[in-house]
């Protein structure tokens, strides 16, 4: 009798533990990813602010010299999009998902207005005939590059927000779109090699979304379907915008933008 007591107490102490232990394995789970999330935000941000410090945030905001109203409603839309993004981390660390979730609406739109003008930005840039300095990139090629990003950021974006109520793979959609944006600031990074080097951009990004997929595997084992959905996705865009460009038949696409874009001016 004896026995089955002290068995019945080693029993019901080892449920009690792994009862405790399964109560606290979430909450533990959760703080790792708030962390995770919040350094991604604070990479994000560190990394905007050093390609556009010069030429934006330093050079007065709304008195720097861009080159029409529409880049700078375009940047002040990508500011804001980095800055969301953080409130909403913040929101989730600080355990106020239901704003976050009200807050969420303003995001859709948020994104939405942000296509818009991120297409008219790369379509005014086209037509005048930018193409990164020294890289001899016909504008027609490069106008390809902007266009895709801003496609894959809202496919992207949209996947996260149909999942906005699965919350590991929302967040990690919504921070893989957000990384797909990161191409112009990381293209402005005042490093030569950066310059020298263009397929260094896409590289960048592939290292930032490797964080997600590390983080993943150290915290679950494997890599959230997510990631890999969404990581694919970009990896697959940063690879083909290039070829894309070059071909004749995005060339006839550009050039019927670029009359659209004439006639409506």
């Amino acid at each position: 009798m004896t026995a089955l007591r002290s068995s019945l107490r080693s029993e019901a102490g080892n449920s009690r533990g792994q009862s405790i232990a399964a109560k606290a394995s979430p909450r533990t789970s959760r703080s790792l990813d708030n962390k995770f999330f919040a350094a991604m935000a604070g990479v994000i941000l560190a990394t905007v602010f050093l390609g556009f410090a010069h030429t934006y945030y330093l050079a007065g905001v709304f008195k720097a010299k861009l080159p029409s109203p529409i880049v700078h409603v375009h940047a002040v839309l990508f500011s804001s999009w980095i800055l969301f993004l953080i409130l909403q981390i913040a929101l989730v660390w600080v355990d106020r998902v239901d704003w976050h979730r009200r807050l969420g609406m303003f995001g859709a739109v948020l994104a939405l207005i942000m296509f818009v003008f991120g297409f008219l930005a790369a379509t005014q840039s086209f037509a005048r005939g930018f193409s990164p300095p020294g890289s001899r990139i016909p504008p027609a090629t490069f106008y390809a590059i902007p266009f895709c990003e801003i496609v894959t950021f809202l496919a992207l974006f949209v996947a996260g927000f149909l999942m906005r109520f699965d919350a590991p793979a929302h967040k990690r959609l919504m921070l893989i779109a957000t990384l797909e944006l990161l191409g112009p600031a990381i293209g402005r990074w005042p490093f030569a090699i950066v310059h020298k080097v263009p397929l260094l951009i896409s590289l960048i990004i592939v290292l930032f979304l490797l964080f997600v997929a590390v983080f993943d595997l150290w915290t679950r084992r494997k890599i959230h379907r997510a990631t890999v959905t969404g990581g694919s996705f970009v990896i697959v865009s940063q690879l083909v915008m290039f070829p894309i460009g070059h071909t004749v038949l995005w060339h006839r696409f550009a050039e019927w933008i670029l009359k659209l874009w004439n006639a409506s001016s």
